[in-house]
């Protein structure tokens, strides 16, 4: 079942939940997290940022759709990080529901400009729009792009770009980085920080850079309201290692036999954050 990003958040909003948003970057990453999605009865967001659509082509996304037409399960495809409008406009024509258009790094008034055009151009399609205020760390050179320095969200900025946007959902700065931390960082969350702005916003509000932290500490997010988590290292990092292995097996050659030994254990690391976001089951609910 595809459904806008808006959609598939709002119910989660409603029912305190966080909906997964899985980043891919092949085809058979694509089946593994659908299978896992259907397997536990949870949501599922396809985030694909635009350097992983540079790698598997807009020509990817009809297959996209297609799962998404034929799971059991409620499906929104979300352009993960669009930095610029022409990433924007590439990922409304290919076919996706949703999108982030992510100025956090500009200043304020140019974040609210560019976001605000966005949303006119987005919304006139059906198609949701994520926004971002404050900045998320970086830390390695594969790690989606972020700040040297994480700029916490401010409350009231978390007003005013709210009321001049008009953004769907909103990623906010609370303490995380994109990639995996090293054992020399502990990473920790403003949770507290977290609470006041909930108290504050009525939209859904997102955490990126999830994977590393903490079980407990992305616990405490989603019952303080977070309902959107971005995960991208995690999973990759599962995948990856399970693929080395298989490898190591240097008669194997065929795609089909050497994916389906390595996807279990890309399975394994979604369906832990499943159960983490409080997800699991929740297909029902739409």
């Amino acid at each position: 079942m595809l459904l806008s990003g808006k959609d598939l958040l709002a119910v989660a909003n409603e029912h305190s939940f966080a909906v997964p948003a899985f980043n891919v970057s092949d085809y058979a990453m694509l089946k593994g997290l659908v299978e896992v999605s259907e397997e536990t009865e949870a949501p599922l967001l396809v985030a694909i940022h635009p350097d992983e659509l540079s790698h598997v082509g807009t020509a990817f996304l009809p297959a996209v759709i297609a799962w998404a037409h034929q799971t059991s399960v409620p499906v929104a495809i979300h352009l993960d990080h669009g930095a610029t409008l022409d990433q924007v406009l590439t990922a409304i024509r290919a076919g996706f529901t949703s999108v982030m258009i992510d100025g956090s790094l500009l200043p304020f008034d140019e974040n609210v400009a560019i976001t605000r055009e966005v949303v006119r151009i987005a919304h006139a399609v059906g198609v949701s729009v994520e926004g971002e205020l404050g900045t998320i760390g970086q830390l390695d050179e594969q790690a989606e792009k972020g700040a040297s320095e994480i700029i916490y969200t401010d409350p009231d900025d978390a007003d005013r770009f709210l009321e001049q946007t008009g953004v769907d959902s909103l990623a906010i700065a609370i303490g995380t980085s994109h990639g995996l931390y090293p054992s020399t960082i502990t990473p920790k969350l403003r949770l507290d920080l977290l609470e006041t702005i909930k108290s504050r916003v009525e939209i859904p509000l997102v955490l990126h850079g999830g994977s590393g932290n903490p079980d407990r500490e992305i616990a405490g997010a989603v019952e303080r309201g977070i309902n959107k988590i971005n995960i991208s290292s995690d999973i990759k990092s599962s995948y990856h290692q399970a693929y080395r292995e298989v490898l190591a097996d240097a008669k194997l050659r065929e795609p089909n036999v050497i994916q389906p030994l390595a996807v279990p254990a890309m399975k394994e690391t979604a369906a832990h954050k499943i159960d983490l976001f409080q997800a699991r089951g929740k297909a029902s609910l739409y």
